[in-house]
């Protein structure tokens, strides 16, 4: 068993700093046992003796120490302290930072249906907020964004962007690596057009995001089906199935749609893949605001430094699909080679609509709508699991969904073909999407993706009453 490495006596807190003397804390012992400077095994300051060597409040170490934990680069161990886990050093140099700074084939009707995926609380959409935005950027009369513009998106929102991300993600750009599109499903075709050819392979999530799946099949790509698991995407079984592939399509922060969290272990497993292969990883991100319980692992793009991640976000699940806004983080050496293909693919989102969302953004108005939104959806969850627990436990099982995202997965009990079933109560008017439509190949079992972002609590026990009434029908 290693002693207590002297690295630690080494860090030096900036008081001054605008990150929390915890996110600072987190970072270095991260940065620390990524580089193998802490080797496994390695045994951390006791919380006690760090907060009284630091000067601090014992209760930030202690919560900086359980982050470390819940990310999986310390274990603890029952009266013997801290370590560092095994397996988190990895020989490819990336870069940590050391501040912190998506649904069924068929599109839903207007208005959503109760149940319906991918569909936030549009009756809580911020319209006061998004007027004063709207009037702000409206002033003067600006004729320029009613023109053609810079395709990769307009200055404003682009530094907009580059300012959220490095916040709520914890990932460092500049406003020049992003790159508005129109949505995820254009970002996924425009990496796939930019950066493969006509029959390379993909590593793709099974089950997974349709829509993506359909983006990268249109562009003439070989869908390589990865199976996902309890710790996210299985590499070893890409490995084994296409070590040559030239992409990989992951949500490492909620897995759509079982909701499984990438373990730490295979983020870096997956980073050395693309390092070694020449390849690129594509980070879904579509709903990562919105997590009830902890605190999510760092993005792949701040592990891997930029180099071989290229981060999609959108603003369909944290505002509304009908902006059709969303954005691409791509490395700076591929920057223009992703305007030309943006620019053959449309000329640019709507000028105007991108400077009302900078504006909307950078006066905080998005931070606080997100902030309002987090009660609302855990409520909504909360009261979709209530009743699947009173209605359709006997018929549906929920356990083991994470307490993030906009939706949960309940699995049949009984036998039962999901697809009919879905269909049966679409007729009465409740949106069930079957899991099996996830899966590019034969699904395991059946079962529903069940959203609950844009049903309100009320409407969720009727709703899965007359799914439970159909599964027992057959």
């Amino acid at each position: 068993m290693c002693a207590i490495a002297p690295l630690w006596n080494s860090l030096m807190l900036d008081r001054q700093a605008s990150t929390s003397l915890q996110d600072q804390i987190v970072a270095y012992f991260r940065d620390a046992a990524l580089s193998g400077r802490l080797p496994a095994g390695t045994r951390l300051p006791s919380s006690r003796e760090l907060a009284r060597d630091q000067g601090l409040a014992r209760i930030t170490v202690v919560q900086a120490y359980d982050r470390l934990v819940a990310e999986g680069y310390v274990l603890g161990r029952v009266g013997a302290g801290m370590y560092v886990a095994e397996g988190v050093a990895t020989t490819a140099p990336r870069a940590v930072p050391g501040a912190p700074a998506s649904g069924s084939p068929t599109a839903p009707t207007a208005p959503p249906m109760p149940l319906a995926v991918g569909i936030p609380a549009l009756d809580q959409f911020p319209w006061a907020d998004w007027a004063k935005a709207a009037m702000a950027a409206q002033r003067g009369r600006p004729a320029h964004l009613l023109a053609y513009g810079d395709p990769c998106g307009t200055a404003e929102l682009r530094a907009a962007i580059a300012d959220y991300v490095a916040v709520a993600r914890g990932i460092a750009c500049t406003p020049g690596q992003v790159i508005i599109v129109s949505g995820a499903q254009q970002g996924i075709d425009l990496v796939a057009r930019t950066l493969l050819s006509p029959g390379d392979a993909v590593w793709f999530e099974e089950p997974g995001y349709v829509a993506g799946r359909c983006a990268l099949a249109a562009a003439g790509l070989e869908i390589v089906p990865v199976p996902v698991d309890g710790d996210g995407m299985d590499v070893a079984a890409g490995l084994a199935a296409w070590p040559g592939a030239r992409l990989a399509l992951v949500a490492p922060t909620h897995q759509y749609p079982l909701g499984a969290t990438l373990s730490l272990g295979r983020r870096l497993a997956l980073l050395d893949w693309a390092e070694g292969a020449d390849a690129w990883v594509l980070e879904d991100d579509y709903d990562g605001e919105y997590r009830y319980g902890g605190r999510p692992l760092t993005p792949l793009h701040t592990l891997d430094g930029g180099r071989r991640v290229l981060y999609l976000g959108t603003f369909s699940k944290v505002l509304a699909p009908g902006l059709r806004l969303g954005y691409l983080i791509v490395p700076p050496a591929l920057v223009d080679r992703f305007a030309n293909g943006k620019w053959m693919q449309d000329r640019g989102a709507p000028g105007l609509t991108q400077q009302i969302l900078a504006r909307f953004i950078t006066q905080g108005r998005l931070a606080a709508h997100v902030r309002r939104m987090r009660p609302l959806y855990r409520a909504r969850r909360q009261a979709l699991m209530m009743a699947l627990a009173e209605h359709a436990a006997d018929v549906l099982d929920a356990a083991g969904n994470p307490e993030a995202g906009l939706h949960l997965v309940a699995r049949l009990r009984v036998p039962g073909d999901d697809a009919a079933i879905a269909k049966a109560v679409l007729a009465r008017g409740v949106k069930a999407a079957p899991l099996s439509s996830y899966y590019h190949g034969s699904a395991p079992a059946g079962g529903f993706v069940l959203g609950f972002a844009g049903t309100a609590e009320a409407a969720m026990g009727p709703a899965v009453r007359i799914l439970a009434a159909a599964i027992r029908q057959g």
